[in-house]
């Protein structure tokens, strides 16, 4: 069995707030369960990694919890946040302290097909 989940943020789109809930619930879930858990923003969601952006977000109109709440209560549960390097390009490098790692194609691609990870991607 499988003993660490990689959550790849690539396809979810910050201007749609609603998507965000689940992969940081999920990833907060698994890291309480004590699995090794890491979150790759990539792509459209690799803007999340910016400072500033993710704090102006909310899952639900009208929620006090921001999207950014959502990814520090995953970090505290011990999920570890990486973002790709050519996102960095896109958005930017000011990025947020929880990300620990920037990462390249060939790493997300490795750990892809890696037996011991199981990957999710959203």
């Amino acid at each position: 069995m499988a003993d660490k989940l990689m959550i790849v943020m690539v396809n979810t789109d910050p201007r749609d707030p609603a998507e965000l809930g689940a992969p940081f619930f999920q990833a907060t879930v698994a890291a309480a369960m004590e699995y090794e858990v890491e979150v790759v923003l990539t792509g459209r969601a690799g803007e999340l990694a910016i400072k500033g952006v993710a704090e102006k977000l909310h899952v639900k109109e009208g929620s006090p919890k921001s999207v950014y709440d959502f990814m520090k209560d995953a970090h505290e549960a011990g999920v570890k946040f990486k973002v790709c390097t050519p996102t960095l390009e896109l958005w930017g490098e000011d990025l947020i302290p929880e990300i620990e790692e920037t990462v390249g194609g060939a790493y997300v691609i490795s750990q892809a097909m890696d037996d011991d990870v199981v990957t999710f991607t959203y």
